[in-house]
């Protein structure tokens, strides 16, 4: 299973009852939690931020959590992501074509995709992995038209051999139905946001844990 963790800095402080100032220091307890616990990919995704902002909040980041270097990427953002160090960037549907952010970035570069179906996702080559949705209602976008399982083993299928990785409104419940599907992983924000004031790293730790265990289970079954 590939597990990615996106931020949401907002959506966090809120479930937790913190302060807007105490924002960063939340997403690097976060994110260390993640590590901990095996995350493969932290997405860093705060659209709102400007560049400036962005990049120091990427750099306190990786100084924070110097294991998160070789699987963190910045939302959309290539240049932050190149200056700042990070490991790639996710780029959105509608953003830099795969092969352009290719061009500039170095060999090891991770470049991830958004799609939200099969048009798209056919004409991806050279992305590192790929992110379909929405695939269920989730209060990270707005309501619009989902995926649905069925949506998400046709992004699948017409992907090929690039890994997909599911996003939207998914649980621990969802795993073993994304993992059915033929995705290679889920891509997560609420799920490692706790409902309520508790230990933030060690609570992301153990939803990580129990997140693969749910995914791989399948495999192991069948």
């Amino acid at each position: 299973m590939i597990l990615c963790l996106v931020t949401d800095r907002r959506r966090l402080c809120s479930a937790v009852g913190g302060r807007p100032a105490d924002a960063f220091d939340l997403l690097i307890q976060q994110i260390g939690g993640a590590v901990a616990g095996g995350v493969d990919l932290i997405q860093v995704r705060e659209p709102d931020l400007e560049a400036k902002e962005l990049l120091v909040l990427v750099r306190r980041i990786l100084a924070s959590v110097p294991d998160s270097a070789s699987r963190l990427v910045v939302n959309d953002r290539l240049d932050v992501a190149l200056v700042s160090g990070a490991a790639g960037v996710h780029l959105k549907e509608s953003s830099f074509a795969v092969h352009d952010a290719r061009r500039i970035s170095p060999p090891s570069f991770i470049v991830g995709k958004s799609v939200h179906g099969p048009e798209t996702a056919r004409v991806q080559a050279g992305a590192s992995y790929l992110i379909a949705g929405t695939v269920k209602a989730t209060s990270s976008k707005p309501p619009g038209r989902y995926l649905g399982y069925d949506g998400l083993a046709a992004v699948v299928d017409a992907a090929g051999l690039l890994p997909v990785l599911a996003i939207g409104g998914l649980s621990l419940s969802d795993a073993p139905i994304v993992a059915g599907t033929g995705a290679k992983g889920m891509a997560v924000i609420g799920a490692f946001i706790p409902d309520g004031d508790l230990d933030l790293g060690p609570f992301v730790h153990n939803q990580a844990e129990k997140l693969r265990f749910a995914f791989d289970s399948v495999g192991r079954v069948t």
